[in-house]
């Protein structure tokens, strides 16, 4: 018998991202709620409850309420929301994070979608604290140069209207309160003691993502050099299908922030000189940063192929 799985906020952008990389498969069942029902809480909980996996794809006060609707014990749950990444009960939904994280996915009853931005911040710092190469408690600056599609419909229309502001022909920098909904999972899943400094930027480009960690060779326990932490980083990710770690220096002396996009890829690059290094995650916001690891996530809970419908 195929899976059933139901998309809980199917209209959202992540929601029907999901949809399109599952609507043409044959190996699973996608169960659809009537259009004029879908606000309906007893006729979503009936979908819920009737699916192997449900995918939430909604605001964080509507997440954490379609949970109470799940009552049978079979449902299992991805939450593409902000609202279980730090809570208890809840899977990291970083397959590549360790040894053990596919296998602890592969079981999972609850799994939380990691954040986009959180994503390009996890995949270099989260290793790089494990073997060592960061301390735990190093203050951190990052920056993240995102597409806009990630602000959702309403910043999409916004950034596609004929007539809209000429400002958005510039990058710009938001989040100037410095307390970004990213950081909580950014700080536990890396095991950080603080919060580091981040800055999000939004492009004039629909979907990419690039993350930049950056750091002074000589607070690094023993002063490693670039191409030695990016020989680690490699180390680290080897084996791996959609996380890996460029040569040294690049695979050409720039950074394109959409390079990646339309991928479930990720692609580490470390850059440096004499004193400083930077570490970049180049990947889609929409592909690895939100719906494509939405999917390699279910694929890993059903016991699948993780690459099924992702390349």
């Amino acid at each position: 018998m195929k899976p059933k799985i139901y998309i809980d906020g199917k209209d959202g952008t992540t929601g029907l991202q999901i949809y399109d990389r599952l609507a043409a498969r044959s190996d699973i069942d996608l169960l659809l709620i009537d259009e004029a029902k879908r606000k309906d809480n007893a006729e979503r909980a009936k979908l819920m409850n009737a699916a192997d996996i449900v995918f939430l794809c909604l605001p964080d006060a509507a997440a954490i309420e379609a949970v109470t609707l799940v009552t049978n014990p079979g449902t299992r749950i991805i939450d593409a929301s902000t609202a279980h990444r730090t809570a208890e009960g809840w899977t990291y939904g970083y397959p590549e994070l360790s040894k053990t994280q596919r296998e602890a996915i592969r079981t999972a009853k609850r799994v939380a979608n990691p954040g986009c931005h959180a994503t390009g911040f996890i995949s270099t710092v989260a290793p790089m604290v494990r073997m060592g190469i960061i301390p735990a408690e190093m203050p951190l600056c990052a920056y993240s140069l995102t597409g806009y599609s990630g602000g959702g419909k309403k910043l999409i229309a916004e950034y596609e209207d004929e007539a809209r502001d000429p400002r958005h022909d510039s990058h710009r920098i938001y989040g100037t309160n410095l307390q970004h909904k990213h950081l909580p999972e950014m700080i536990k899943v890396c095991g950080l003691t603080h919060a580091p400094v981040f800055s999000p930027i939004l492009g004039d480009f629909y979907n990419g993502m690039a993350t930049t960690v950056m750091l002074h060779r000589a607070s690094l326990p023993g002063a490693p050099s670039g191409e030695e932490i990016r020989d680690r980083l490699a180390e680290y990710y080897a084996g791996g299908h959609f996380v890996t770690v460029a040569p040294f220096g690049g695979d050409e002396p720039v950074i394109y922030a959409d390079t990646l996009a339309n991928t479930n890829r990720l692609r580490i690059t470390v850059c440096a000189s004499e004193e400083h290094v930077t570490v970049t995650s180049l990947f889609d916001n929409l592909g690895k940063g939100a719906s494509g690891a939405a999917v390699q996530n279910m694929n890993i809970m059903l016991g699948l192929d993780e690459t099924i419908g992702l390349e």
